[in-house]
């Protein structure tokens, strides 16, 4: 099927993305399938699933197009009968074919799907509980291999309060039969129909920051962010995506239904399976394929952790398995969902680049929820694009840039571009405490607008509207503002601090999360990896730093740090000095505490990023003594 010729009906004759208002993802994988079929395309294989549950080496089970489409239908029936529209279904499973259909199947019955994860996923418990008791649902969707965990953990609820379970590998095919199509059913009440703003499914944040929050996606965010993605990342046809993307997080869950929705053949495996053996994944992206005689361009996205691990765990120089892959045909390797490493980058480069993996295909790109999952990504030749800071200056909320030769030296701040905005959105830097807009290469924070921010929090009407109803005025914008002609009101606050320059956006760290010490900002991002790079004995990325109140008007700086398996406890001393001496060195500041810790010790959020907050509150509540 040509995805490109299909996706054109959404754009306007002014090349606008325009999203019909009778629009739902549900209709639209039924349209697609519909023509899929007329052109005979129907049973080629849509996804693989990768399972190394029972074997190093792996299972490949396969799923064609008519077989998904025959189980997203079965599961709509069975929902539609314990449902009503409107009515919200968590996912409760690990990644698998499933989870997916699952996922799809309740759009299909006019629900709202809860993508979240197996109830034993360690570290989430708390998370999960308090996702369950703001979302509500009536009903949760398992698997075979996690449905006795799942009922596990609602067994201590009373019966009347427990939610219906359905398992959607024990659901017969023969369920498909029944259903009907919804432009059927509403025909005679199409103002009951579903439309293109209607709730979709709830993304719920990691929480790395604060109690987790449902953002309202609709269908109309949803369509007009993966049109944004294709457009500005220039996706090229035929395509196939590698993904062990949790299925639970955004850009997990929407790249791959979005696949299965375009027709798009994609390779999924479990982020556990990836962090056992990270050769399973260089292995999948090195496969090739053909469409007719055009060769199949190869996309993943991951976070930055993974560059880390493949290029330590997956090196092909040191692995007889890994040594004849071939990344000459991997286009696009999207890294976001955490902050971008210029190290990780070149690591990873200097790992791949001998087995044709070329340095341009390297996106790193940016992203919230709040925006549905993407906001901007590289989209010139040259990428990725890195630009050299003062520190000093940067602290103070100045840019003045270095020459990218003085990227090493402890004065400077490098910092990865994540590329410019999509189409059809509007992005600007904006004075966080006037709500004026700043001109360009200002350090401020990004606001957003446009069809791809979503509807506002669950049951959080005070968060959404600081959140989501913003007001950009025109007496609040520059002559040559971003913004022109774009409303002055539902402007999104990413509380994200950037400076944007020659149209490309670099993320200089979190609001909350800086750490104001002596009157002077550092982001600990930065603190970070100075400590990462002062010693071997910690692991890559595992790192956190914060400030802690002392109630005297004085914040102190705790860095905490998680030993690497590899190294002897006996050399933490040294490396605590190390870390002491470099932080000190570079920013100016003098860690109060620095401790290194066991693995798993620094908590992460469901996204598996570092969540800081939570650590300074452990930390003051005792828990790293």
């Amino acid at each position: 099927m040509d995805v490109s010729a299909a996706m054109q009906q959404f754009y306007d004759d002014k090349g606008n993305i325009s999203i019909p208002d009778q629009l739902t993802l549900s209709g639209m994988n039924e349209m697609l399938f519909a023509l899929a079929g007329m052109q005979g395309t129907a049973d080629d294989v849509l996804f693989r699933y990768h399972d190394f549950s029972s074997s190093r080496e792996g299972e490949v089970i396969e799923w064609t197009r008519a077989q998904v489409n025959t189980r997203i239908k079965a599961v709509s029936v069975r929902l539609r009968q314990v449902t009503t529209p409107g009515d919200r279904v968590a996912i409760l499973a690990n990644n698998s074919p499933e989870y997916l259909i699952g996922f799809v199947g309740a759009l299909y019955a006019g629900t709202v799907p809860v993508p979240l994860y197996d109830p034993t996923e360690p570290g989430h418990g708390a998370h999960l509980t308090a996702v369950l008791a703001s979302s509500t649902p009536t009903v949760v969707l398992t698997n075979k291999n996690s449905a006795a965990d799942v009922r596990k953990h609602f067994s201590d609820l009373p019966a009347g309060e427990r939610p219906r379970i359905l398992t959607v590998d024990a659901l017969p095919d023969s369920l498909a039969e029944d259903w009907e199509n919804p432009m059927t059913l509403f025909a005679e009440h199409p103002e009951l129909a579903p439309k293109a703003g209607d709730p979709a499914f709830l993304q719920y944040t990691s929480g790395s920051t604060r109690a987790p929050a449902g953002v309202v996606l609709t269908h109309r965010n949803i369509v007009t962010n993966v049109l944004q993605v294709f457009q500005a990342g220039q996706l090229q046809m035929p395509m196939r995506l590698v993904n062990w993307l949790p299925l639970h997080h955004d850009m997990g869950i929407i790249l791959a239904s979005f696949c299965l929705i375009l027709g798009i053949p994609q390779d999924i495996m479990s982020p556990r399976d990836f962090i056992q053996d990270p050769g399973r994944w260089i292995r999948q992206l090195s496969e090739k394929g053909t469409v007719g005689e055009d060769a199949v361009n190869v996309y993943a996205a991951v976070p930055n952790f993974a560059l880390e691990l493949a290029a330590r765990y997956a090196n092909p120089a040191e692995r007889e398995d890994l040594a004849d892959v071939d990344l000459s045909h991997v286009e696009g390797v999207i890294n976001g969902a955490e902050a971008v490493s210029l190290q990780s980058i070149d690591r990873f480069q200097d790992v791949f680049g001998p087995y044709g993996f070329v340095r341009s295909a390297m996106r790193p790109s940016y992203g919230l929820a709040e925006a549905t999952v993407f906001v901007s990504t590289p989209q010139t030749e040259n990428r990725p694009l890195l630009r050299v800071f003062d520190r000093e200056e940067l602290s103070a909320g100045r840019i003045v840039e270095l020459p990218e030769s003085e990227s090493d030296s402890d004065k400077a701040m490098a910092i990865v571009s994540v590329g410019a905005p999509g189409p059809n959105e509007a992005v600007v830097v904006v004075d966080p405490e006037t709500g004026k807009e700043l001109p360009l290469g200002s350090v401020g924070e990004l606001w957003i607008h446009g069809n791809n921010v979503a509807a506002g929090y669950l049951d959080r009407d005070e968060e959404t509207v600081e959140t989501f109803r913003n007001e950009l005025p025109e007496a609040s914008r520059l002559d040559d503002s971003a913004a022109a002609g774009v409303p002055e009101d539902n402007w999104l606050r990413t509380g994200d601090l950037a400076v944007i320059i020659d149209g490309e956006i670099y993320v200089t760290g979190r609001i909350k999360d800086l750490v104001v010490i002596a009157g002077r900002n550092h982001y600990p991002q930065d603190i970070e990896a100075t400590a990462q790079e002062a010693t071997d004995q910690i692991l890559r990325d595992v790192i956190a730093a914060f400030a802690v109140d002392t109630g005297s008007d004085v914040e102190e700086l705790i860095i905490i740090a998680e030993r690497d398996p590899e190294a002897d406890p006996a050399g933490d001393a040294d490396a605590v000095a190390a870390v002491r001496s470099a932080v000190t060195s570079v920013h100016g500041v003098q860690p109060t505490e620095v401790r290194i810790v066991d693995q798993g010790s620094i908590p992460r959020s469901s996204a598996n990023k570092i969540a800081r907050r939570v650590a300074s509150k452990l930390w003051t509540d005792g828990a790293f003594a």
